[in-house]
């Protein structure tokens, strides 16, 4: 028998081997996500979910023309294009940090790293507590001599809920940042010592400019977990929040109690086609750059 032959044939007995693996996860996939997503995708076209007609684009007509759908999309839009770049910012200032020698470098990295570990729900009752109209931040304010503040009923709101956003994912961001940078050579560095260029200088054309790969992957995990911050809500502010923190899963969760699946059906396709028409993007500018470096 061949050389040629018998690699042929390990190569296709390891293919079975990873089909095997792969099996379970692919028909986990497909019967709890891909599966119900076709099936709702079908719905979001019909009058009703059993023994409906066919009505074409009439329910993204009827979600589009929605005051309440319109508020939920504007809502999730600011709280991404505001939230993404202030946490990459913070993430990454605080990886810089970090990859230097920092005292205790270890304990803060594993400081920043238990909002990931600790499940949201054990703690939103400290938020609750912290944002309250009783709550402890209020009474310091008082102690003060200063006002109270409605912080989840009123335009505050917002500033809640980025906090809250910035405490969960800071530190998976930095911890993607911090592989970045100790992936960059110091021989860079050490030529840029040599002719004389400054941190402000290093930054931008040695450190921004081969952490630039990692920096498309962290802002991609970024916004898709942006559009996720509805636990978060949820937990803290309830099923109707205040207008400013109003979301698209709220949009969804409330169609959903009260079982109009067409238009819930009808508002997560749009939800998916932002966040697929988003990572579009994203992927296009990445093969552009990477493409501009080669």
């Amino acid at each position: 028998m061949s050389l040629g032959l018998r690699f042929q044939r390990l190569m296709r007995k390891q293919g079975v081997i990873a089909m095997g693996f792969l099996a379970p996860s692919v028909l986990g996939f497909s019967l709890f996500y891909l599966i119900p997503f076709v099936i709702g995708i079908v719905y979001s076209f019909m009058d009703k979910t059993s023994g409906g007609m066919f009505v074409g684009l009439a329910n993204y007509e009827t979600v589009l023309g929605s005051g309440s759908f319109r508020k939920a999309a504007w809502n999730t839009l600011w709280f991404t294009a505001v939230s993404v770049p202030l946490l990459i910012v913070v993430s990454l200032v605080l990886a810089l940090l970090l990859n230097g020698s920092v005292y205790f470098r270890r304990w803060v990295r594993t400081a920043y790293i238990l909002p990931l570990v600790v499940p949201v729900a054990s703690v939103v009752m400290i938020w609750q507590i912290v944002f309250d109209w009783n709550g402890s931040l209020n009474a310091w304010f008082y102690g003060l001599g200063w006002g109270r503040i409605d912080w989840m009923k009123s335009e505050w709101a917002r500033a809640v809920l980025l906090i809250v956003y910035l405490w969960k994912y800071v530190g998976y961001n930095m911890i993607l940042f911090l592989a970045g940078l100790q992936g960059i050579p110091k021989d860079y560095y050490e030529t840029a010592d040599l002719e004389g260029a400054g941190p402000v200088r290093k930054l931008f054309n040695i450190t921004l400019v081969y952490l630039t790969p990692t920096m498309f992957f962290v802002v991609l995990i970024s916004i898709i977990n942006s559009f996720r911050i509805f636990r978060e809500t949820y937990l803290i502010a309830g099923n109707y929040p205040h207008d400013s923190i109003y979301m698209l899963q709220h949009y969804m969760n409330n169609m959903f109690m009260s079982l109009d699946v067409q238009k819930l059906t009808a508002a997560a396709v749009l939800m998916v086609i932002c966040i697929l028409a988003i990572v579009s993007g994203m992927q296009s500018l990445e093969r552009r750059f990477r493409r501009f470096m080669e």
